[in-house]
């Protein structure tokens, strides 16, 4: 199984600041959320035997929660950060001007200035499904990681197109598995929420 988390919350995220490779730490609800993240994936009937995380530190520091109850170590892999944002890196989204936003959403391969396109963040984000693809058909990968990079590894299990980034909504410390019939991926649970306090 594929498990896969996105990182607790900064004060970037409370602020709803574009976060790409801005390397904020966690916030104090986000260590909050990091620890009953931790909590959920120990407890769970399938643990996770391998911790991979994105080398962004929210992410970082997300996963050495549960590394740290499951003693597992932390492999790094840059395929899982967080889509390059480029000059809107940092900024709220309002001070985008509203053309350049709307080609985003409208074609793949544009990239904010500076920055990194939705096709480019599928193509790493499908080589690294796709070398994980035998191990966690077989054991519990759980993979620390962003907004953007979540919405593309569903959009990777379920065979869709691009686009379908648009059309989801990736909570702060959900929790969304990817299982397997055989070599198949399948989407099993999507932006789960329940392990954290109200």
């Amino acid at each position: 199984m594929l498990i896969l988390v996105r990182h607790g919350r900064t004060s970037a995220n409370a602020a709803g600041l574009l976060q790409g490779r801005v390397d904020n730490e966690l916030d104090d609800v986000g260590v909050q959320q990091a620890s009953q993240i931790a909590a959920a994936l120990s407890r769970a009937d399938q643990p996770p035997d391998r911790i991979i995380s994105s080398p962004l530190l929210r992410a970082r520091q997300t996963a050495e929660a549960t590394a740290e109850l499951t003693g597992l170590e932390i492999a790094i892999d840059e395929r899982w950060s967080e889509l390059d944002y480029g000059e809107w890196d940092g900024i709220p989204i309002s001070e985008v001007r509203a053309s350049e936003w709307q080609r985003w959403r409208a074609d793949t391969g544009f990239a904010p200035p500076g920055g990194e396109s939705l096709a480019q963040l599928n193509d790493r984000v499908d080589a690294a499904c796709n070398e994980l693809a035998a191990l966690a058909a077989g054991r519990n990968v759980a993979v620390f990681t962003h907004v953007s990079p979540i919405k593309s590894a569903v959009r990777w299990a379920l065979g869709t197109s691009d686009e379908i980034s648009w059309h989801l909504h990736v909570s702060q410390a959900q929790i969304t598995t990817i299982g397997f019939r055989g070599p198949m991926p399948g989407l099993s649970v999507f932006n789960d929420t329940s392990h954290l306090s109200t």
